[in-house]
């Protein structure tokens, strides 16, 4: 059984909040709960901007003091914001002009909570991200000051990849994850939920074998990369679940809040 864990960190989508769902299940937030009880530092590690997180704890903001919020570009602790990536405008506005050779595809930019619509349309935003499509504002421009952005394509995982590396090959200070078909996180080159997790690390004075994290995505694989007991749940994507050291049942059965409430216990609940 490894050392004492102190510090937790959860992914949302797909790991504690199944899809269509508004909000996580009162056991997931009894488990953090028990978590902050235990003396253990917890807190979800999302592509969702702060403004979007709250609400999936159904307001309970002890939850999510402490959080890697735009993946990792925003970086919580105790309710403090400790460190804000902002996105290079000249390389943003680059990657829009590219988007608008790529067919059903465009950019998300966030004022906040606010989706703006900097390129393509909501037609297109549509099944790649319903909830977006639903609040985005059309915009003329990439906006001054951008922390949060998305790309999105209405394709299938093949146009995705493709759509990604073109990206990767034209604006190399930008890197774009796979979260799932049709849409990607955008960020500062070398900026992620693990170099979040490094610097949560460093503030916290412990090392990263004293911190266990969940999730189920390709955004996960940085997370997975730099912390040793990283957790995928059943339903993860394939590369997620290659990546991780250990494995637990689906997002839809509270898996995570169960191992949750052992680690809180001083129980290790992983063997496989």
């Amino acid at each position: 059984m490894p050392g004492r864990t102190k510090l937790i960190l959860c992914d949302i989508d797909g790991t504690i909040l199944p899809k269509g769902h508004p909000q996580v299940s009162a056991r997931t937030i009894r488990a953090f709960h028990a978590a902050l009880d235990a003396g253990l530092v917890i807190g979800p590690a999302s592509g969702r901007g702060i403004d979007w997180i709250p609400p999936f704890f159904g307001g309970d903001t002890a939850c999510c003091a402490t959080c890697l919020a735009t993946n990792g570009l925003q970086v919580y602790l105790n309710g403090k914001l400790v460190h804000e990536e902002r996105q290079p405008h000249a390389a943003l506005v680059r990657l829009a002009t590219m988007l608008a050779d790529v067919p059903r595809s465009g950019m998300l930019c966030f004022d906040g909570g606010t989706p703006l619509l900097v390129a393509g349309s909501r037609e297109d935003l549509r099944r790649p991200f319903p909830a977006y499509a639903e609040t985005c504002i059309p915009v003329d421009a990439v906006p001054d000051v951008v922390v949060k952005a998305n790309v999105f394509v209405d394709t299938d995982e093949a146009g995705t990849r493709a759509l990604l590396a073109r990206a990767a090959r034209e604006v190399p200070e930008l890197d774009l994850d796979y979260a799932h078909v049709g849409f990607s996180n955008v960020m500062p080159h070398g900026y992620n939920k693990g170099s979040g997790a490094r610097m949560l690390c460093e503030l916290l004075g412990i090392d990263t074998d004293e911190v266990v994290v969940f999730g189920d995505a390709g955004n996960d694989l940085p997370l997975f990369s730099v912390v040793p007991n990283s957790v995928a749940v059943a339903n993860a994507q394939p590369e997620a679940a290659s990546a991780a050291r250990w494995h637990i049942g689906c997002c839809e059965d509270d898996a995570v809040a169960a191992a949750i409430e052992a680690l809180a216990a001083g129980e290790w609940p992983f063997s496989a």
